[in-house]
């Protein structure tokens, strides 16, 4: 098995990443590194390693945008750019709140957030994961459940975002 990735572009969220293929494909390196040992992703490991090789990237981790102070679980998880990338490997109920954070960003900080980037799992990955590794993903945020969220939130979420299903093929 390999992983692969679904995408979907909302708001046309895939033309900034277009203006800017250089993180396109920074994206694809970090997240289909074949060199992944699929048997050890747990959610905070998995976690853990995509934040780490997006450091390495040259991404910000958990950098502050805002100017007043504000729950530190309202920033953004790694920035570069003016691009935000959020992991979304905790609870399916985070959903909401994850996505947002983007909006939050631009409104407090119009200028540094231009497009935000969700990266998640796919409901197969999760089921692969559980059968062949007995790595519980079970109630974790999903591609398919995201996507659904981005469909009811699309008069309130003026931010352009790109969602990425790391899914296994």
């Amino acid at each position: 098995m390999r992983l692969t990735l679904k995408e979907t572009s909302y708001r046309t969220a895939s033309q900034f990443l277009d203006d800017t293929p250089t993180i396109r494909e920074e994206l694809y390196q970090v997240l289909l590194n074949p060199a992944m040992d699929l048997s050890s992703l747990s959610r905070a490991h998995f976690n853990h390693l995509l934040r780490e090789r997006f450091k390495e990237s040259g991404w910000e981790n958990y950098p502050s945008h805002f100017h007043e102070r504000i729950n530190p679980f309202a920033k953004i998880e790694l920035i570069k750019e003016d691009i935000g990338l959020e992991i979304g490997f905790r609870h399916s109920s985070l959903i909401g709140h994850n996505l947002l954070k983007f909006q939050l960003s631009a409104a407090h900080n119009s200028d540094t957030i231009k497009v935000g980037i969700f990266v998640v799992t796919t409901t197969p990955f999760q089921k692969y994961m559980k059968k062949q590794f007995n790595q519980n993903w079970a109630g974790s945020m999903n591609y398919e459940k995201v996507e659904r969220y981005l469909r009811h939130f699309k008069n309130t979420l003026l931010m352009p975002i790109y969602l990425l299903g790391i899914d296994v093929a």
